[in-house]
């Protein structure tokens, strides 16, 4: 399985050689509540850490998805402008947002583990 890392924003990564799948965690789209639009990144669009990559509308608001490392939009999941409800049923399958071409892997060192982000959320009460 390929390593999965978090941001205190709920953005996920999950890298596979030199490509970052990203998405939102299970804690995010419970906070969002049931997910009825995404709009997603342009394939080809580069994005710094923190930029943001996506945006995400749900019954109760409008969140914006942030890029957990820098790196250009190889990629998108299009069943989400058919079926966003995939962030809710399967945040860590189906849900994924956009593959990138990580641009320094070294950013990866600074995002928490599975371990860290479950003791994150278990402190935000």
């Amino acid at each position: 399985m390929a390593d999965r890392k978090y941001t205190e924003e709920h953005e996920w990564v999950e890298v596979d050689g030199e490509t970052g799948m990203i998405g939102i965690s299970d804690y995010a789209q419970e906070q969002l509540g049931d997910v009825v639009f995404v709009e997603l990144p342009d394939v080809g669009k580069s994005l710094g850490r923190g930029d943001e990559a996506a945006v995400v509308e749900s019954v109760k608001a409008a969140a914006e998805v942030y890029a957990p490392v820098g790196g250009e939009v190889i990629e998108v999941n299009s069943a989400l402008n058919g079926d966003p409800s995939l962030v809710n049923s399967d945040a860590f399958g189906d849900g994924w947002f956009a593959k990138l071409r990580l641009t320094d892997s070294a950013e990866l060192d600074e995002l928490m583990d599975e371990a860290a982000y479950r003791t994150f959320c278990e402190g935000l009460g």
